[in-house]
């Protein structure tokens, strides 16, 4: 299993990234996380539409939330393109989540059984276990086209870049 050192920091403190680092450019790795109905989902599933993946550590936390918040609003103005929000939070919790913020336009997705998702694009934090920020776009034919592994784990990713890359795509 690959281990990445000091590119990423939680609250300061440097952090191993496990898993495979994606760059644009790569063919988007499959994985299979859960819905908020115990269902497995994966990649092909998002069918072909352009993706922008919304990787959080735990919706229950202040830029987590901010991020799906911003994201489900930015959905609206999207054509053709699908938005994945993957934590490690349990499906229960992440339908919960939605639920008390009216999240309809991206779709919570749970990683947290197989870290599938994590390993297979190096997002997992070794030392907790959680997913680190970041955001991942994908194109109509699984082609990573843009990735963000924030540095600071408790920052905001680059929304206006992440979604300019999208609309490039559409």
């Amino acid at each position: 299993m690959n281990k990445r050192a000091n590119l990423v920091t939680m609250g300061g403190n440097p952090v191993t990234l496990l898993g495979n680092e994606v760059k644009p450019g790569d063919k988007a790795p499959d994985f299979t996380v859960l819905t908020g109905d115990m269902q497995p989902y994966s990649l092909k599933d998002a069918g072909s539409k352009v993706k922008i993946i919304s990787v959080v550590p735990s919706l229950d936390t202040g830029v987590c939330e901010m991020q799906t918040l911003r994201f489900n609003n930015e959905a609206l103005e999207l054509e053709d393109t699908i938005i994945l929000t993957i934590s490690v939070d349990l499906p229960f919790a992440q339908k919960r989540f939605c639920n008390a913020h009216s999240i309809q336009n991206v779709m919570t997705l749970s990683d947290h059984k197989d870290l599938s998702f994590g390993l297979n694009y190096g997002f997992v934090m070794e030392e907790n276990r959680l997913l680190s920020r970041g955001v991942v776009v994908v194109d109509q034919d699984n082609i990573v086209r843009y990735v963000e592994y924030v540095k600071e784990v408790k920052e905001h990713p680059d929304y206006q870049k992440a979604l300019e890359e999208a609309a490039k795509l559409v």
